[in-house]
């Protein structure tokens, strides 16, 4: 299999496991576990590791690809499985805060290997949680705020520890476009 192939096909996996993982997190999201957080905030970061590896091994241009083409496919989805409210939320907040933590990461990429998940993910899901709960509760009348609260505390343990399957997973792959991860 050729490099190209290769970089083609895993594109391809990263965009399935973002669009899964975010449709999946926009449908856990109506959901509440208690007065704190919702399924969601389980499920949603993990969106955050799909970018950084993809922008670990591929690159930033390439992380770039798996976010528009998740949050496209993420949204349509969302449509029907949770609410058109839910979906324009999500694909908003979605994009701003993925781009966001690409741009971070690879400003970080060659510092200490937390660094840079760590970071990007944390200001990541700063970004996120505040643009989708505002955009998708607020007036509502459900307690969004004590959620966003909750689900950010949850996104940023999630974001500690990701940096598991993160250090596993960059350590068992090599990088296939070392020009692209400028980009």
């Amino acid at each position: 299999m050729t490099t190209t192939s290769r970089t083609e096909l895993s594109i391809a996996y990263g965009i399935v496991a973002m669009t899964v993982i975010v449709t999946a997190s926009n449908f856990l999201v109506q959901y509440p576990i208690n007065d704190w957080i919702t399924w969601g905030a389980l499920t949603y970061p993990v969106a955050f590791l799909v970018t950084d590896l993809t922008n670990r091994r591929l690159g930033a241009q390439s992380a770039r690809r798996v976010v528009y083409v998740g949050f496209a496919l993420a949204v349509i989805l969302s449509i029907v499985l949770a609410t058109p409210r839910i979906a324009i939320a999500s694909g908003s907040a979605f994009l701003i805060a993925q781009l966001l933590d690409v741009y971070v990461f690879n400003r970080l990429r060659e510092a200490r290997w937390w660094l840079a998940p760590l970071v990007s993910s944390a200001l990541g899901s700063v970004v996120d949680t505040a643009l989708f709960f505002t955009l998708a509760f607020a007036g509502s009348g459900d307690p969004w705020i004590t959620w966003a609260l909750g689900d950010l505390g949850v996104k940023l343990a999630v974001a500690l520890i990701m940096l598991v399957p993160f250090r596993l997973l960059i350590a068992a792959s090599v990088p296939l476009a070392q020009g692209d991860a400028t980009s």
